[in-house]
Formats: structure tokens, sequence, C-alpha cells
């Protein structure tokens, strides 16, 4: 396990998986541009990019941060025997994450907030598991924290376009309405303060709904950003979008609002698909950005 230390609270990653993403660099981001991304091979081989096979490489993770009063969990990765046939790398799963999660000191019951940063298949998949026949909820002492706007679109019982939506409809049914109908949902309105030390954001784009988290303990900070950034490359290049932005004008804006934030408060970001070393301070470099990782400790 890795984690980090902001202020008195601790944030661990918790794996589910690493390797290539679904696409080549060239489908993944809108705006491609080869030529920068050949000016940072240096440092994107390998952990952020294989050249042989012109992939990407992308983390999916979850970080449990603890607090004296709270044991958080944001974002659910993919999930285990999720029915996922559109996309191969979250199909009928079978990774070890709880166990993983227990390696970093959190049993599933010790978990009292679940936050989804958005609705997407795999940022909820861990929400449920299947026992019995039936998807239950996986934490079952849990708050778990949705975007209310983020539900209305996701839910196909009021939407109906969702169902076809690969990314939505069925991880709405099997990992998202279990846990309402458990009564363990609470739906969020703009900003909601978790204590005095973590505020939840709206930072529509990626998704209608998207929100992200801020942190702030003894002078230090972070910014937990979602999927308001997939891949470091982005730091660099934050005109590209990711082919999975639902908004892309407004998706820019929120990209570069949060780099702008990250410089400005000296906030580290800790996003959930930057492959290792994982988190990164921000810098301005000319009319974009630039980053430097800050390596968790072991154990």
């Amino acid at each position: 396990m890795t984690s980090w230390t902001i202020g008195a609270v601790s944030v661990t990653r918790v794996e589910e998986q690493i390797g290539f993403a679904s696409f080549p660099a060239e489908q993944f981001f809108t705006s491609f541009e080869r030529e920068l991304m050949q000016r940072h091979l240096a440092w994107l081989v390998p952990d952020h990019y294989a050249p042989e096979q012109d992939k990407l490489v992308t983390s999916v993770h979850s970080w449990l941060i603890r607090t004296p009063r709270h044991t958080i969990l944001l974002d659910c990765c993919g999930g285990n025997h999720k029915q996922r046939p559109g996309f191969a790398r979250f199909h009928q799963l079978d990774t070890p994450y709880l166990a993983r999660l227990r390696a970093a000191g959190a049993e599933p019951e010790d978990i009292d907030i679940v936050l989804c940063t958005h609705l997407h298949a795999d940022h909820v998949g861990w929400n449920t598991v299947l026992r019995d026949g039936r998807w239950v909820p996986t934490f079952p002492n849990a708050k778990y924290l949705i975007s209310r706007t983020e539900n209305e679109i996701g839910d196909p019982r009021h939407n109906p376009a969702a169902d076809a939506d690969l990314q939505r409809g069925a991880a709405y049914r099997d990992s998202v309405l279990p846990v309402i109908e458990a009564g363990q949902v609470t739906l969020l309105d703009g900003t909601h303060a978790i204590d005095d030390t973590m505020l939840v954001e709206p930072a529509p784009g990626h998704t209608p709904g998207h929100i992200i988290l801020k942190l702030t303990d003894a002078g230090e900070r972070a910014t937990f950003c979602g999927d308001a950034l997939h891949h470091p490359i982005q730091v660099y290049a934050p005109r590209w979008n990711s082919r999975f932005c639902e908004m892309p004008d407004q998706a820019l804006t929120t990209r570069r609002r949060i780099l702008e934030e990250c410089v400005e408060h000296n906030a580290l970001l800790f996003p959930i698909h930057f492959g290792a070393p994982h988190v990164a301070a921000i810098a301005r470099a000319a009319d974009a950005f630039s980053l430097r990782w800050v390596p968790g400790r072991d154990g």
C-alpha cells in the first residue's frame, strides 16, 4: 500500500488494476497532437505510455481517506462480476480489491462515507457486491454521497437513454440502485462540507454532475479530481479531452480551473487514473502547466 499525508489526514491508494487504456492515444484524446506526446516520452514511458502498442497506461484505484472523524472511500472502481460487455477491461472482473482495502487497514464495515465523483461504470463498481444472487451494498455502514444531477442522468427509470449508454445504464442498475434502495444514498446539490477539512464541489464537464473533493488540513491541501483529468499528459495539454467527456467545452474550463487552483493553493493533485507514482504537484508552464511527482510512502 502507498500512502500520503495531508496535515493529520492519511490518504492511501487502493488499487483495482493498472494496465492499458481501452483505446490508442489518438482515439482516447480529442485534439490529440502526436508531436506533443513525443516531446514527453522520456517521462511517460513506461508508467504512463507504451510506445510499442501506442497505448496509454492508466490505473484504476480508489482513495482511502482517513481523518480523526471519518473513513472515506473516494470512487469504487469497476467491481467484480459485473456485466460490462462493451468494456472488456471491466467485464466480469475477479480482483482482490477488498483484500487490498483490508491491507490498507480498513474493513468494509469501517467505511462511513463513500464519495462517487460521477456514475460511470469504472467509478461505482465496488459500491455493491453479489451476495446470494443479489447486489447489496459493499459498505453497510456508509453514507454514499452522489450528485443529484448525476443521479438523474444515470437513472434509467427516469432517463430512458441511460440504458443505451454503456458507461451508465447497467452500472446504475447493479451498482447504484441497490444502494439507493438500501437507504444509504445522500444526493448532493452544489457544494457540500463533509467536515471542516473536506469540501465537495461541482466540477461539470466530464459528466454534467461530476464532483471533486478538496481537502485542507494544517495548511496543507489536496484536490481529488476524479476524471477531470484522465492522464498526466493532460497537465501539459489541458486542451485535450478524453473521448468520454460528455460536455467538451465545460470539461476544458473545469480542467484548467482545477489546475490553476492547485497552483494557487499549492494543492497536491490526486487523480483516479494516473499511473505510478499517481500523485502530483502542479506548476505553471507557458500557456499550460507542468507536474512534479510526489511519491507516497509504502507500507
